[in-house]
């Protein structure tokens, strides 16, 4: 793992929160000149620790009422059907994340949808007929207390 200073870990800090803030204004919080925190910055960007900016979009202002965690079990793992599932996956709009899990089921997918109706056509007629999937297992968010998620750094700090 590589190693981080007190500046590189509030910079991230600051910039999972607000990653449209200007770099001076970065600079200037963690208490360095704009000059070498912009160099701070690539390098964080060069190394692969800072992946990319995106907007955080409301599912429900865009019409997606409708948010499930999805359990998939496929029906073996000896075969190409965990490769033809995670490219059939990849291709799915409304899957908007994916883990492969241990335990009792293979994967779990994160899913947005308008509707109940949609989440049934999804379900029924589009997952659960990809070849190797055994079965399902749907959860219906209620409410998201906390997330989209940042990634915690305090273990950077000890």
């Amino acid at each position: 793992m590589p190693q981080f200073d007190q500046f590189e870990i509030r910079m991230l800090d600051i910039l999972q929160r607000d990653g449209r803030k200007p770099i001076s204004e970065v600079a200037q919080e963690i208490g360095l000149s704009t000059t070498p925190c912009a160099r701070r910055f690539d390098a964080l960007q060069e190394a692969g620790v800072i992946k990319g900016f995106r907007a955080l979009v409301s599912r429900r202002a865009v019409g997606l009422a409708v948010e499930v965690f999805i359990q998939v079990r496929l029906t073996t793992h000896s075969d190409e059907s965990p490769e033809r599932f995670i490219a059939a996956v990849r291709r799915m709009d409304e899957v908007s994340s994916c883990w492969t899990m241990t335990g009792e089921h293979d994967f779990l997918l994160h899913v947005m949808v308008p509707s109940v109706d949609d989440l049934n056509e999804f379900v029924m007629h589009r997952l659960m007929r990809l070849a190797g999937v055994r079965d399902v297992h749907t959860q219906l968010v209620l409410q998201n207390i906390k997330g989209p998620g940042h990634v915690p750094l305090a273990h950077l700090r000890k």
